[in-house]
Order: structure tokens, then sequence, then C-alpha cells
């Protein structure tokens, strides 16, 4: 069972509705530049916060910075978010629409940080990721960077992306890891055991690209079905699988229409039955 209104505490004392939003999708084409239409994409992040929606994910690398400065110019207000919690990534460099290169020197990633800082109007980022783990530098130095930001009170809490069991365990001999973003919906679950290692833990499990659904959403199969026994689209019903799946999973679906956005966040009062799940969840293990 699963509703809009269930929530997971992050690292302790960061509650958030799990159902939360993914803010790269409000910036320009290949996520480069600005949106075609900004005030669509200011109207979507105020109505998300009307539907109850209290968890923005975004990163200095949408737009680049776009996204952080929408998120503000939408959202802050009287020197703050108000119950909206914001998290941000650092690690990634754009080069160009599509383009994205990992960057990980220490330095870099602390001037991120302040930047991050100064875009979104806050004295500490409640949730700060590591986008990626830059290959090409010492990952104790990287995690050594957030653990300085955050013994600085620059950063609340620490999260990874696109990380394997080892690499989480790596990190958390250095400072806390208390969300990992990783690829995962229903098409693609290698994961699954960064997944529950989460759950195991009681990491919050942020999966990105959660709406694909693939074949599965053909007529006749357990997603069509179930959509429309629920009178929902396929696309519900795979983010109510989400919800399902673990109580530690906390999609952050996406969009810059407003339409959309409802739709979406309607997906949280979807209840599956213990069957539709378990044909749902057979169905995507065997394709």
């Amino acid at each position: 069972m699963s509703s809009i209104n269930d929530t997971f505490t992050i690292g302790g004392d960061l509650e958030v509705r799990r159902l939360g939003f993914g803010a790269m999708r409000i910036t320009g084409k290949g996520i480069w530049g600005p949106p075609a239409d900004p005030a669509q994409a200011l109207a979507v992040l105020r109505r998300a916060a009307e539907l109850g929606v209290d968890f923005v994910d975004t990163a200095d690398s949408y737009g680049p910075s776009v996204s952080e400065d929408l998120i503000a110019q939408a959202l802050w207000s009287d020197g703050g978010y108000g119950k909206v919690k914001v998290a941000t990534k650092a690690g990634l460099t754009r080069q160009g629409p599509d383009e994205w290169n990992p960057v990980g020197r220490p330095e870099y990633l602390r001037q991120c940080a302040e930047m991050s800082l100064r875009r979104l109007k806050v004295d500490t980022i409640d949730l700060y990721q590591l986008h990626r783990i830059d290959p090409q530098v010492p990952r104790e130095e990287q995690f050594g960077v957030f653990k300085e930001l955050q013994d600085e009170g620059k950063i609340r809490h620490f999260g990874l992306s696109e990380v394997s069991v080892e690499e989480i365990a790596a990190a958390q001999e250095v400072l806390p890891v208390v969300t990992v973003q990783n690829l995962y919906n229903l098409t693609t679950r290698q994961s699954e055991d960064v997944l529950e290692h989460c759950e195991a833990h009681d990491i919050g499990f942020i999966p990105w690209f959660p709406l694909a659904s693939g074949d599965l959403a053909k007529p006749g199969g357990p997603l069509a079905t179930a959509a429309e026994h629920h009178d929902a689209t396929p696309g519900q019903v795979a983010l109510a699988w989400l919800l399902h799946r673990s109580p530690v999973v906390l999609p952050i679906p996406g969009t810059g229409s407003v339409a959309h956005l409802e739709e979406n966040v309607a997906a949280g009062e979807l209840t599956l039955t213990s069957e539709e799940f378990d044909a749902i969840d057979s169905a995507t293990a065997a394709a």
C-alpha cells in the first residue's frame, strides 16, 4: 500500500513524502539552457508544492544552474522553502546538450557547493549528492570534501548517485550515506542488490528515470491490466509499483507539464493489490 502521504525520514531527521519531484526536465532541450517556457516551469514547481510534494531533487548540472535558479525563484520566500526540502548534486560538468562529464577534484566540488548555496539562497543544503564518482580522482578525496562541507554546516546530509554496494561501503568509511540515486524502474533493475542494501540499512533509494515501462505497457500485459482496473495510466501504475516495492524507495518523476505533474502525483494514491504487484514484478523480472 502507498499514498502521497507516506513518508520516509532521510538521515533520521529529514522527513519527506516518498513521492517527490525531479527537476531535470524543467530546463531546455538536452537539459541545456533555459526552458522554452520559463513561466510554465515555474508553474510546475509551484503546483508541485501545492499538491503536497515536499522533496525536490535537482543538480547544478541541470542547465547548468538553470534548475536551481528556477527552484529558488518559484519556491523560496521569506527566507526559506517552507515545508519543501531541496536536494541537489555536484560532480558532473556540461559542455553542451546531453553531454555529461564527471569532475571530482575536491576544489571543484567545493566550488560547486558554494555556488549551489548561493543559487538556492540557503546556508545549508538539506541533501547534497555526489552526482558521479570521478574515476580520475581518488574517491576518498571526493568523499572527504563532502565530509568537510558537512562539518562546516554547509550540507546537512550526503548522498551518492550511480554506485555499487561496495562504493556505498567505501563512502560510509568517511561519512554517513543517507540516500543513493541509481537508475531503476520496471524494466531496468540491475541495481536490485543496491536497493536491498539500502533497505537493510535504512538508506533512501531514489530511482531516477522511474517511469520507463517499455513493452510491459502493451495491451493485455499485467501493467496495462492493472492500469485499466484502477482507471489509471501505465505510468501511474509504474510509480505505484515503485512505491510498493520497498518503503525506502523515493521516486522523483520529473516533467515540464503541470498536467503531467498532476497525473504523476495522483499515482501516490493508487494502491496495487498484492496479486497485481506480483504479476507486474514477475513480468519485469523476466523482461
